[in-house]
């Protein structure tokens, strides 16, 4: 083979620059995305030069030498990062594969006929130079583009985070925004394709959510759907919505797949304002107790629960001085006050209601509720007074929360569920 070649060598690279020529042509003519790229002469030349290779990759091969490779795999990588689809590379690594062979039989043709079945035996060597050069090129394709898909990952990452954190990191106070965060907040979202101005929330999951969260995808109505960008941290998943016309209760309707306890923030309508959002979407996660099971908490609808959660200090002394005689309680009595009064507080003030969900007789509600009163001080008929026994029930089931090794009570779940609340029971996200 290295004779047959040497001895048509010359007429051979004439007719390898033909066929660069046509390939060139013909890759531009068809293909938009090589088109996009580069100009004729540049990729006329690659072309050239990797006939040139394979050719040399055939002699190197006839002479017992491994193919060199080392330049495939830069074409691949090159290729990768400039965003070449794959599927253009390798067509027209494949057309050129085709044209040298046929330079290679009509330039034996020309030297003499009677040569050809001397060439025969190398078309098998030949496809297998291609074929090495061609895996050559696409692992290193797909190792640039993970890398780049890596660098992309990280980048958004860090968009996100400049719209969820604000300046000063995600356990910054709400304070008014200064001019330079509003302008990397508004440099952000650009980046990330989201509109200066528009209608925005942020969702925050449970750090003991399973299954990777995402917005729903296919199917009917997905496309309708608002646009989730999801950022996962050691401590949980934090979702920014752009809500579009979309209702802010929609996001019920986005997590429920999910199965998982989640917080949900204020309407906000500049990127600015993504921060402030973030952290009461935190906080209403605080309103939604574990013990509840999954559960959407939209912070408008549980505001005094926010409230409670959002003071620590004063929480805890609501407790003691509201509830404080009920909390001393043996554990059995203190279980059943509390649940009788949350599932109480759930059915509106109806006696009826709650002993049907506590599978009891109203009787025996009314008598429990009058032993609460006894021992709070305070009465169920005056609206300060629930007051605040609402928000003092809602420091312990908080405190349960935080601190469950402490816990005075474990509230029936099915007595928990509040009016602000909406429990939806859908199969968790296959994993």
């Amino acid at each position: 083979m290295e004779r047959i070649i040497e001895e048509i060598r010359e007429d051979l690279s004439r007719r390898i620059a033909v066929a660069a020529d046509r390939l060139a042509d013909r890759t531009l003519a068809e293909d938009p995305a090589y088109a996009a790229l580069l100009g004729r002469a540049e990729l006329r030349e690659r072309i050239h030069h990797a006939l040139r290779q394979a050719v040399e990759g055939l002699l190197r091969t006839s002479r017992g030498l491994p193919v060199e490779l080392s330049e495939a795999r830069a074409v691949g990588t090159l290729r990768a990062e400039q965003g070449l689809p794959l599927a253009s590379l390798l067509r027209t690594h494949r057309r050129g594969g085709r044209l040298l062979w046929q330079s290679l039989t009509e330039a034996v043709t020309a030297h003499d006929r009677a040569a050809l079945p001397r060439l025969l035996p190398g078309a098998t060597a030949l496809w297998d130079v291609l074929d090495q050069m061609t895996d050559a090129m696409t692992e290193s394709y797909r190792r640039a583009e993970a890398a780049h898909g890596d660098r992309d990952r990280e980048r958004r990452a860090a968009l996100l985070d400049v719209l969820l954190d604000g300046g000063d990191g995600p356990s910054a106070p709400a304070a008014e925004v200064s001019a330079a965060e509003v302008s990397a907040a508004e440099a952000a979202a650009a980046q990330l394709g989201l509109p200066e101005r528009g209608r925005f929330t942020v969702v925050v999951l449970a750090a003991d959510a399973s299954g990777p969260p995402a917005a729903p995808a296919g199917g009917p109505g997905a496309a309708s759907a608002p646009r989730v960008l999801w950022r996962v941290r050691a401590d949980g998943e934090i979702g920014l919505v752009e809500l579009g016309h979309h209702p802010l209760e929609s996001v019920r309707e986005l997590l429920a797949p999910l199965g998982v306890r989640a917080g949900v923030g204020p309407v906000v309508t500049a990127p600015a304002e993504v921060a402030r959002a973030h952290r009461l979407a935190a906080l209403a996660l605080r309103t939604a107790p574990e013990s509840e099971g999954p559960r959407t908490a939209l912070l408008d609808e549980r505001l005094p629960a926010a409230l409670v959660a959002a003071q620590a200090e004063l929480a805890g002394r609501l407790r003691q001085v509201v509830l404080g005689p009920v909390l001393a309680l043996p554990a059995q009595d203190r279980r059943t006050l509390l649940t009788t009064l949350g599932t109480w507080l759930a059915c509106h003030g109806s006696t009826t209601d709650a002993a049907q969900r506590l599978y009891c007789h109203r009787n025996t509600v009314s008598n429990r509720l009058r032993r609460l009163e006894q021992l709070t001080g305070r009465s169920l008929s005056d609206p300060r007074q629930v007051v605040e026994l609402t928000l003092a029930h809602s420091a312990v089931l908080q405190r349960v929360e935080a601190e469950p090794a402490t816990r005075p009570a474990a509230p029936d779940p099915r007595a928990a569920r509040t009016p602000g609340g909406t429990v939806r029971r859908s199969p968790r996200r296959p994993a």
